[in-house]
């Protein structure tokens, strides 16, 4: 059976960027563009290379790179811009005193405004409306001294008080309600401090702090992280719940996680898992209109099997939803939006 990986990495220096855009740049894409690029893993198996780096195992692919830790844990980046570049008007770059400023404009005037240090990593993600009104959505900035710069935190698992079946709901079987409600809950335990986007996306027990939904109405072909047309469909129920529940809180940022079952190997599923939460946050943008800056996503491959089997599982084929805006603001995700430049209280 697929190992569960959960202990602390051995290296514990700043995870590599994300890949760079490809060769042609930045560009708006129209709506309606059919994707580009691979679309199974076989497009692209041949592609991978393969280095040392600072102790790590570094393989890079078309749009991903996979780091591989000398304990055996794993962990996948992208960019996350080709989200939201997806039926913009325009697209501008800018470096401003070493740090890139991406700012795709919409055809209604809105912007998202991608701030990344010279480092590669995220600073800042903001909205500005057609008034110049702004909402810093994620705040990256501030590093607590005494806590280094590192992206895993070790937490004990948290003491889980509530029915299990409403900490992690099953979307089939949810109403619409309790999707809702569900997205807009409290953490089960005491957020002590704001985490970085990073550290949520790779502590497992700093996620669990939040309840989740999984999406068992659409089910992955093997190989494949395409969700056709019917499956589409059934996303309705879950991007209503976004909308409504980013309409409450304009701030509020739900992590898109994807998994495989344990079939193939570890390099394939984890890739497979991270383009398969990238397609539903597509989708939910491009045909439910859930907006994309609202919207994080990572793949976690083999590592959280569902159902633990190493044959083929359409269970574990699965993308979970979780808000993570407790985890982004030191639980403060019950305040209104800040005034418009106003970034997030520091601690």
């Amino acid at each position: 059976m697929a190992p569960a990986f959960r202990q602390a990495p051995q290296v514990t220096a700043p995870l590599p960027a994300a890949p760079p855009p490809d060769a042609g740049g930045i560009k708006a894409i129209p709506a309606g563009t059919p994707p580009a690029g691979p679309q199974r893993l076989d497009d692209f198996r041949g592609q991978r290379r393969e280095s040392q780096q600072g102790g790590r195992t570094i393989i890079t692919e078309p749009g991903r790179i996979i780091i591989r830790d000398p304990g055996g844990q794993q962990y996948v980046r992208h960019s996350e811009v080709d989200r939201f570049r997806y039926g913009a008007r325009d697209v501008q770059t800018s470096v401003v005193g070493g740090d890139t400023r991406t700012v795709v404009i919409r055809p209604d005037g809105t912007q998202v405004i991608t701030v990344v240090g010279r480092d590669g990593q995220l600073l800042r993600r903001i909205r500005r409306d057609q008034r110049g009104r702004e909402i810093i959505i994620i705040d990256n900035s501030y590093r607590d001294p005494r806590l280094g710069g590192g992206f895993y935190v070790a937490l004990a698992p948290p003491v889980v008080r509530i029915p299990y079946n409403r900490y992690i709901v099953d979307s089939e079987e949810a109403s619409p309600e309790v999707l809702y409600e569900t997205m807009m809950a409290p953490p089960v335990e005491r957020i002590e401090r704001r985490y970085s986007l990073d550290e949520i996306r790779y502590s497992p027990t700093v996620r669990q702090r939040m309840p989740s939904i999984d999406v068992n109405t659409i089910n992955f072909e093997l190989g494949s992280w395409e969700i056709p047309p019917d499956q589409a469909a059934k996303l309705q129920a879950i991007a209503d719940g976004l909308n409504r529940a980013i309409q409450e809180n304009p701030r509020a940022v739900f992590l898109i996680e994807g998994h495989t079952d344990a079939v193939g190997n570890d390099v394939d599923n984890l890739s497979l898992s991270d383009r398969r939460a990238e397609s539903a946050a597509t989708l939910l943008t491009q045909q439910f209109n859930v907006p994309a800056e609202n919207l994080t996503s990572q793949g976690y491959g083999e590592q959280y099997l569902k159902e633990q089997t190493d044959g083929p599982s359409a269970i574990n084929r699965r993308v979970t939803i979780r808000n993570i805006t407790p985890l982004l603001n030191g639980g403060q995700a019950s305040l209104p939006p800040p005034p418009p430049g106003t970034a997030p209280p520091r601690r």
